[in-house]
């Protein structure tokens, strides 16, 4: 082991996931959470978790909060579903669970059967899209027309659009000549730039002891969980999570060259145990579907290959604790780029197999009805009902189509007027 290139690996793979620690505590705070708490608890699982995984797992993977879920969490369950945010926290908690079990039986594979290559790349795609659109609104750049009801480009004369603007224009360039950290990067400049704006306001002071999470720790509630509106959020999350942890250790595993021959990663099922874990305590802690990130890869590349590249990541996560109000600072304005960036980034999942109507109804749905919940809704009953009438019912596993049945009925509730 070159602990020299460990180290370097570590504090790439920190430069590259650090941003999560401004977005997803923003995310969580359009939902009514407190952003400050939130930055504690991501900062910290982050921290605990990836070194978890450096040191039980020996895998160079950062773990973190995934952006789909914190949408889902932030965004989605409130404003359109009207569940308050311990009703996601109960959903993320019971998804976790459900992975967990999974995990420790041994039955991935079953449920990776399950699941349509349609419905798996359209999942990806539909949320990117949503990610996409929120970043948009959070930019400035799109508002919705009362008359007609409609999307319409916004005042991108406004301060706040201006500050989008040029930090989309930043990590777009960036990102084109391989800078690390782009996304942090143009969020910080970005925020620089919002303070003769008005955008940006400065701190009271750069560095203090990370604010309590007092006010969102184990505010789990499951009274709305295994209910019609809420089922649809629970397979995204897991889904999310299930998926996301296979395909980040098996693409940043190979890039690292720890795969063998049929491209399997030894001991993964180390990995997966730890993220399992990841998945089901986070939400205890008020930050849900914790998973292997995709910023892991940055690490590899620069040539992580053992647990200490995730160990090293996890030191940089833990100093940040102390960076809390330096990090408040960034403006919801600064942070839409990333979203948009990540949600095109997200899209690129729709090619090949997910050029069919079901993928495709997933994010025609998920536009028009502003939910990604609809949009899986209809994706997956819209792919059993297509299997039935072509006569292809033998290729439906019994699971698929016993968790059609309620999205079925989720899906006649939500095109129900009230």
């Amino acid at each position: 082991m070159n602990v020299r290139q460990e180290v370097v690996a570590g504090l790439t793979s920190f430069l590259a996931a650090a941003y999560l620690a401004v977005v997803i505590p923003t995310l969580l705070s359009t939902g009514g959470m407190d952003r400050a708490a939130a930055t504690t608890t991501t900062l910290a699982l982050m921290a605990i978790f990836s070194l978890a995984m450096g040191a039980y797992a020996n895998f160079p993977f950062v773990v973190g909060p995934g952006i789909g879920g914190s949408v889902i969490l932030g965004a989605t369950l409130p404003q359109v579903e009207h569940l308050s945010w311990p009703t996601g926290l109960g959903i993320a908690l019971s998804s976790g669970l459900l992975f967990f079990v999974l995990t420790l039986t041994g039955a991935r594979s079953l449920v990776v059967r399950w699941i349509p290559v349609q419905i798996k790349q359209g999942l990806g795609a539909s949320i990117g899209l949503f990610i996409a659109v929120l970043g948009c609104r959070q930019a400035g750049f799109v508002a919705v027309n009362a008359r007609t009801n409609a999307l319409t480009l916004g005042d991108f004369s406004h301060p706040g659009a201006l500050v989008a603007l040029l930090g989309l224009v930043i990590i777009l360039a960036l990102e084109a000549h391989r800078v690390r950290g782009a996304l942090l990067i143009g969020a910080g400049l970005a925020t620089a730039a919002g303070f003769p704006l008005g955008v940006s306001h400065p701190p009271d002071s750069l560095v203090s002891w990370p604010h309590s999470p007092a006010s969102i720790l184990f505010k789990v509630d499951f009274g709305s969980v295994f209910t019609a509106p809420a089922l649809p959020y629970l397979f995204a999350f897991f889904a999310g999570e299930f998926f996301s942890t296979l395909g980040t250790t098996l693409a940043v595993g190979a890039k690292a060259g720890l795969t063998d021959g049929q491209g399997n990663l030894p001991r993964i099922e180390r990995a997966f145990l730890v993220d399992s874990v990841a998945a089901t305590l986070g939400p205890l802690a008020g930050v849900p579907a914790l998973t292997a990130l995709v910023e892991s890869a940055a690490g590899a590349e620069a040539g992580g290959r053992t647990g200490l590249t995730a160990m090293v990541a996890a030191a940089g996560f833990a100093a940040m604790l102390f960076l809390t109000p330096l990090v408040l600072v960034i403006p919801k304005e600064a942070t839409a780029p990333a979203l948009i960036v990540i949600g095109m980034s997200m899209m690129q999942t729709f090619r090949g197999a997910a050029l069919e109507t079901p993928a495709l109804l997933m994010m025609l749905l998920t536009l028009i009805s502003n939910s990604f919940g609809i949009g899986i809704a209809g994706g997956v009953v819209f792919y059993v009902l297509v299997q039935i009438v072509s006569g292809r019912v033998k290729e439906l596993s019994p699971g698929l189509v016993l968790l059609a049945l309620p999205l079925a009925y989720y899906l006649y509730g939500a095109a129900t007027p009230h």
